[in-house]
């Protein structure tokens, strides 16, 4: 599909650029992501434009994160380009808040995001989330499943916990390494993610609940009252109807955002 930029242009490793290059995976994503003319979005990552492009066919104008400043002259090519609004940075340091207000609206973000970046980037953008309408990523197929993981999944863990107290996620579909160039060593899936509204457990609030899933999980064959004995006791796990017997998988998140809740209500801050 794009086989003349993939001989002009070598990815660069340390920032984990893998290309999109199969067009019935990219016709599928554009189906599901369907973007329609009033919609703002903004693309994460615009690689070779495999995205950018289709995209464009549908919206008047698109936002443009690229951290690769080659990859954004690339796009000077296409006939789209009037459209794009550039951003030359990096996303963790974007502020959607701004933009949002900007643009009068929410945003609907998407992308082919370098994989070593997907889970910092998805909890970074829970601050964001009010401002948010949807994000549909391409991630590796390992974290898409331990973001929808349930309790007494070996996959279920810190990350499940925290994105889906923020977040409802859903695994569209699953793609195999030849889709893209390079080719990478893992199988990925493009996910929806849509912001919860109200958030299970508030966001000012979230380094009590990344404390407790990190305790929690940090030994996972540990029984609850154990792996929590130094920040809550058994009698007021039980008091909160959570078995203090069983092991962190097995425990909900609306559990755990119950303990956080108890936690700051009891005025244990954690820092």
């Amino acid at each position: 599909m794009y086989k003349n930029l993939f001989n002009k242009y070598i990815p660069k490793k340390y920032l984990g650029q893998h290309f999109l290059k199969d067009k019935n995976i990219v016709d599928k994503i554009i189906t599901f992501i369907y973007p329609k003319k009033q919609d703002i979005l903004v693309e994460i990552g615009s690689g070779l434009g495999a995205l950018t492009k289709p995209v464009c066919n549908f919206i008047d104008h698109l936002v443009v994160i690229e951290v690769d400043y080659d990859l954004l002259l690339s796009l000077r090519k296409y006939s789209f380009y009037n459209k794009l609004t550039l951003v030359n940075k990096n996303v963790m340091h974007v502020d959607f808040k701004k933009l949002s207000i900007q643009k009068k609206n929410m945003l609907r973000i998407f992308g082919n995001i370098p994989y070593n970046i997907s889970i910092q980037l998805i909890l970074y953008l829970i601050q964001f989330r009010q401002y948010i309408f949807d994000m549909n990523f391409m991630v590796q197929k390992e974290v898409a499943d331990r973001l929808i993981a349930c309790p007494g999944n070996k996959k279920y863990g810190r990350l499940s916990v925290i994105a889906q107290s923020y977040y409802t996620i859903e695994i569209a579909f699953n793609i195999t390494p030849h889709a893209f160039y390079p080719q990478p060593k893992v199988h990925s899936s493009f996910i929806k993610i849509k912001p919860k509204f109200p958030a299970l457990y508030p966001w000012r609030k979230i380094h009590i609940l990344e404390k407790i899933t990190c305790l929690a999980f940090q030994k996972r064959r540990k029984i609850l009252k154990n792996s929590l004995l130094n920040i809550i006791d058994t009698n007021n796990l039980m008091k909160l109807n959570i078995n203090p017997n069983v092991r962190a998988e097995n425990i909900s998140v609306q559990e755990y955002c119950k303990i956080a809740n108890f936690l700051f209500k009891s005025k244990y801050f954690i820092t």
